[in-house]
């Protein structure tokens, strides 16, 4: 395995990190900007409003896209053992 080969499996699973990663922190993002403007507006300084709407946000979000993100690193891996048989 060459150099350009590592660099084209890390750019890989830099990518595959993004979309597994990227749907819940859009989500747990525009949660807490709605929060916050919520707080900004009423002058509502209560620490548990912050947090506990978040979590059941990412609690949910992350049953919703659990199918999108065990097909993307199923099919990371499948890329992976494929790889690692083409080596040998």
């Amino acid at each position: 395995m060459n150099g350009a080969e590592v660099l084209d499996v890390a750019r890989e699973s830099i990518w595959v990190l993004i979309k597994v990663s990227g749907p819940v922190m859009l989500v747990a993002l525009s949660v807490g900007l709605t929060i916050a403007l919520f707080q900004a507006l009423t002058q509502i300084q209560e620490m548990t409003l912050t947090f506990v709407p978040k979590i059941i946000a990412i609690f949910i979000s992350l049953f919703i896209f659990l199918p999108f993100m065990g097909q993307t690193m199923g099919d990371f891996m499948t890329l992976i053992a494929e790889r690692i048989i083409n080596l040998g």
